[in-house]
């Protein structure tokens, strides 16, 4: 469900961008920037480097997000960005990966994105399109309240203490809007879930 939610927001984002809004962008990086910056630390150990590369990678990725169509997750799209990035950074320098785990991750997201376009027919495709828009609607419904909390959450990618400071509430609070939010955008999933799952079983 959270998974859900945080890729629906992840598209309205992408669209934001291309459409114009920049400050859309912001909001992305500030979601992945310790994700990029995580994954591009398994290529390149001085912190300073991986800084610049990250820095490299969204730019890139800004550039090149009028061609992104959402054939695979945001997330695996900018990971492969970073790992490109990263390697190039590397064979700059004649340098090598460091260790064989970097390949295994690399696999990881290559069968990552295999498995998203093997499942992308014509049904899952309308079938995720209609829970994005589910998804963004139920958001739009909430109270100002939870829809700040939730956006904080799965857009800004802050933490509950982070959350509580920003809207100047208790962590018990930020929870529970959170708690609330999230419920209320699956009590408007459900039945599209559930079609989904009559329609897997009947072809069983």
């Amino acid at each position: 469900m959270e998974d859900r939610v945080s890729q629906a927001l992840d598209q309205d984002l992408v669209a934001r961008v291309q459409r114009g809004d920049s400050a859309a962008f912001d909001l992305l990086v500030r979601k992945y920037q310790n994700r990029v910056a995580a994954l591009i630390s398994r290529y390149i150990r001085d912190w300073a480097e991986v800084q610049d590369v990250a820095q490299d990678t969204f730019i890139r990725a800004y550039r090149a997000i009028g061609s992104f169509r959402g054939d695979a997750l945001f997330s695996t799209w900018l990971h492969r960005i970073a790992v490109n990035t990263a390697k190039n950074h590397l064979a700059a320098s004649n340098r090598r990966p460091p260790t064989d785990a970097v390949e295994l991750e690399d696999a990881e997201l290559f069968e990552s994105g295999l498995r998203l376009r093997d499942n992308d027919t014509p049904e899952r495709e309308l079938m995720r399109q209609q829970l994005e828009q589910t998804v963004l609607a139920a958001v739009e419904e909430l109270p100002q309240d939870l829809r700040d909390a939730i956006t904080l959450r799965e857009v800004e990618g802050l933490s509950y203490e982070e959350i509580a400071e920003r809207m100047d509430c208790p962590i018990g609070t930020v929870r529970s809007r959170i708690f609330r939010a999230r419920d209320a955008i699956d009590a408007r999933m459900r039945p599209l879930l559930d079609h989904d799952d009559l329609l897997k079983r009947s072809r069983a």
